[in-house]
């Protein structure tokens, strides 16, 4: 493990404590998109199934663990505990439109024709656009909450890191996943204009608007 991977995973576990914390604290899931916390969801369900098969380390079962208890407590906070304050007129993503092209995609392109490969290879693509239907939210709304821009700065943090893990790893363990590197950088180009926005809107106190 080197700096840019571990401080990859600091960044994605700060992303999800900070949104779990901005619905616990307000009591409310207002302005945050359901629809995409399911996608996320689904990412860690189909990416670590291998904790049924194989053991890695302890730091590694651990971090996938939290990523898929997180995720569900979300999902019910959303949907169940604080469903009074979801704004569904908002949340109009159409996911099965990443789902089944993702899924499609997934058995054509994999390193192992293989049920926990396709789902795990499945959840990389899906990772990719999962997003979208939180910026698609933003974009409807017209605005965000400075919190929610936090959560959405470090988990694109998260994944800019990776990338430059990936880069890493490349030259100094020879190592080289190229569907994770695209995946990676499809990514990466959707938070380009959240990221300019947060710094020159965020960062000096104003609201944060994507264009719809």
């Amino acid at each position: 493990m080197n700096i840019f991977w571990l401080t990859g995973d600091l960044s994605h576990l700060a992303a999800i404590v900070i949104l779990l914390l901005k619905i616990w604290k307000t009591r409310s899931c207002a302005g945050i998109s359901g629809k995409g916390q399911l996608l996320f969801a689904l990412v860690f369900t189909t990416r670590y199934l291998d904790l049924l098969t194989s053991f890695i380390s302890l730091y590694n079962t651990s971090m996938k663990l939290i990523y898929i208890a997180c995720s569900y407590a979300t999902v019910y906070l959303i949907y169940m505990k604080f469903k009074a304050t979801y704004d569904g007129n908002h949340d109009t993503f159409r996911v099965e439109f990443l789902v089944v092209p993702v899924g499609g995609l997934s058995f054509l392109i994999n390193h192992d024709f293989s049920p926990l490969e396709i789902l795990c290879t499945f959840s990389i693509y899906l990772e990719s656009v999962a997003i979208l239907p939180q910026l698609f939210m933003i974009s409807k709304t017209g605005e965000a909450e400075t919190i929610t821009t936090h959560y959405l700065f470090f988990l694109g943090l998260y994944r800019a890191l990776y990338l430059v893990n990936s880069i890493w790893r490349f030259y100094f363990e020879g190592c080289f996943d190229l569907i994770a590197v695209v995946a990676g950088v499809v990514q990466t180009i959707l938070y380009c204009d959240f990221f300019y926005l947060y710094i020159t809107k965020v960062l000096k106190g104003k609201k944060l608007s994507l264009p719809a």
